[in-house]
């Protein structure tokens, strides 16, 4: 199986509060940066689609990765690819000239160039929060699309993929080639399996860190680099931002010393609604 899996450069969730605004842009200076999340975990599921668990070393497949971003963006790439990723695709391109719909448009030309079997992505990013892409891309590519897939399976030419629904669950078999992107629940032991590993088996908890010998080993792996101007002669953004506006001050804090204090101010807040 071949699997393409988008991955986007964000600033560290855990340094939201350094996160400056200045009008209608945000102040990265200091900042520091790491692969979204949610493609985090759309990465270790795309490996071990491609893998035997037992020996993940022997890929069954090919895991293609690719970002949008400026030239700083190339060290998420080269961290997937230390992670066990076979290439990689940087896309060359200005942050402030990207919104949703450019970033669909150029994944639509790489799909029609690399033509994979599954498109795997984090169904959201934890700085634009937009979840508008992998809808996007499907719509563009004509092809199935599941949203915050919580389990996938390959079985039989086709994914078993699970997603959260109001109060339960939905199971659906995805024929390919689809686009499905993922919730951070799909790093679960048994959240994502090939067909070569057997359906008791369990990886450990969260996505696989890369050793230092598989980070020194992935320099040499192939990253293609593409100007956006050559997937997308004259693209414009459709959307623009107008203001960015921090979060409020927190209002002052009043310390109750007890619960029994707790209980008598809930009981009075009550009284008067």
């Amino acid at each position: 199986m071949k699997i393409l899996v988008p991955i986007k450069r964000v600033s560290d969730p855990h340094s939201a509060s350094d996160v400056k605004a200045q009008g209608n842009q945000v102040v990265t200076d200091g900042l520091e940066f790491k692969i979204n999340p949610f493609d985090e975990a759309a990465v270790e599921a795309a490996l071990r689609l491609t893998e035997n668990g037992v020996t993940p070393k022997v890929r069954q497949g090919e895991v293609v990765v690719v970002t949008l971003g400026p030239p700083q963006s190339e060290a998420i790439l080269r961290t997937a690819l230390a992670c066990g990723a076979n290439r990689a695709i940087h896309i060359e391109a200005s942050d402030e000239l990207l919104d949703a719909r450019i970033v669909a448009q150029a994944l639509r030309e790489i799909t029609r160039r690399e033509k994979p079997d599954l498109i795997l992505l984090g169904r959201k990013t934890v700085d634009g929060e937009g979840a508008t892409v992998g809808p996007m891309l499907a719509t563009m590519l004509n092809t199935p699309m599941v949203s915050a897939a919580t389990s996938i399976i390959e079985h039989d030419g086709a994914l078993l993929v699970r997603r959260q629904a109001d109060g339960a669950s939905c199971l659906l078999r995805v024929r390919l080639p689809a686009v499905v992107s993922v919730d951070l629940r799909v790093m679960a032991p048994d959240g994502a399996l090939s067909s070569l590993t057997a359906y008791d088996f369990e990886y450990y908890d969260g996505i696989r860190f890369a050793a230092l010998p598989a980070t020194m080993q992935a320099r040499k792996k192939p990253l293609e680099r593409i100007a956006l101007e050559t997937l997308l002669p004259g693209i414009q953004r459709s959307t623009r931002y107008f203001k960015f506006e921090g979060l409020p001050a927190r209002a002052n804090v009043t310390m109750l010393k007890d619960v029994a204090e707790l209980a008598d101010v809930l009981t009075k807040h009550s009284a008067r609604l």
